[in-house]
């Protein structure tokens, strides 16, 4: 090891030294000027490379890689914030509600939602299907109205319009398809217009990329998370039992009153509607290990709902 500092040159000879010298004398000598010449180029070397790593010798380098870095962060943060700020219009929050008693006319149902005694069973969400007032949320977000024959059961959807301003209508149930976890509402929006979600594709999805959440667990509404897309082609159960597939997993927390709403890309597409999760056993907190129904499964069933109110097979 070569210690630096401690590098001391040959003390100089006196002419009658010099003349008594034998040759494996001078051999020696010699040979002991080159080692010291070598280790001292050695620690030239050294002390160059240590000059060249050392921050605070490069002060300006040190500076820009720095700068460089802060600039790439709050770039990917603002694309974030600009991804949610332009998404979440388009996301809806669904609470459902048993009325206390039943409305005397069908204009009471909605004004009976404002009682005292009326009481909030669950919440969940949903996304502006089109600018006609169609809502797709998940089936067992609103399985009570759509199974209510007390007509207790009231669905109301709080949502922005275009211009950002809020209001809240109630939801018509307009179909339903189990075996897919979906339905769809109707809300009354004449005199406003409203952003729909912009819809992407599941079919090039792959596993890594990111991926966003936004919702309403737990009742706060316009929640975001984030995470990556962490499996493809995956199995749950849906609300009848039967297996639904194809499902994507995320890692972006999808929790009680997430359930509906949009994932998302880093495009603000819609990839899939959130829909389960996997809870650590006796807390009810997400393990991370969530599902999203694939919009292509969503853009294929939807329409025929819109349209039929049921999926072919419940039709006749």
């Amino acid at each position: 090891m070569v210690v630096l500092g401690s590098i001391h040159a040959p003390s100089a000879l006196s002419p009658l030294q010099k003349m008594t010298v034998s040759s494996s004398d001078n051999k020696s000598l010699v040979l002991g000027r080159r080692r010291t010449i070598a280790v001292g180029s050695s620690a030239v070397v050294l002390a160059s490379l240590l000059n060249l790593h050392n921050p605070i010798s490069n002060p300006p380098l040190l500076h820009s890689a720095f700068a460089q870095q802060q600039d790439e962060l709050q770039q990917q943060e603002d694309r974030v914030a600009h991804l949610f700020q332009e998404s979440s219009p388009s996301v809806v929050f669904i609470k459902d509600i048993e009325l206390a008693k039943v409305p005397n006319r069908p204009e009471d149902r909605f004004m009976l939602t404002e009682d005292e005694n009326a009481k909030v069973e669950g919440t969940g969400s949903g996304f502006i299907w089109d600018k006609f007032g169609h809502i797709v949320t998940n089936y067992h977000v609103v399985a009570k109205l759509a199974t209510d024959k007390s007509g207790l059961q009231c669905c109301k959807v709080f949502l922005v319009d275009a211009g950002g301003n809020s209001l809240y209508r109630e939801g018509t149930i307009i179909g339903f398809d189990p075996s897919y976890d979906l339905a769809v509402l109707k809300v009354d929006v004449e005199g406003y217009e409203l952003k729909p979600a912009t819809l992407g594709t599941s079919r090039e999805l792959h596993v890594g990329q990111s991926c966003f959440a936004i919702g309403n667990p737990y009742g706060y509404e316009n929640t975001l998370t984030t995470g990556v897309v962490s499996g493809l082609g995956r199995e749950i159960p849906s609300p009848n039992g039967k297996a639904i597939r194809g499902a994507i997993q995320t890692d972006a927390d999808i929790n009680a009153g997430n359930s509906g709403g949009p994932l998302i890309d880093s495009y603000g597409h819609v990839i899939g509607v959130n829909t389960a999760t996997f809870t650590r056993k006796g807390t009810g907190a997400s393990s991370g290990v969530n599902f999203a129904i694939p919009i292509d499964t969503v853009v294929q069933y939807v329409p025929i709902l819109i349209v039929y109110g049921t999926p072919y097979k419940d039709r006749f």
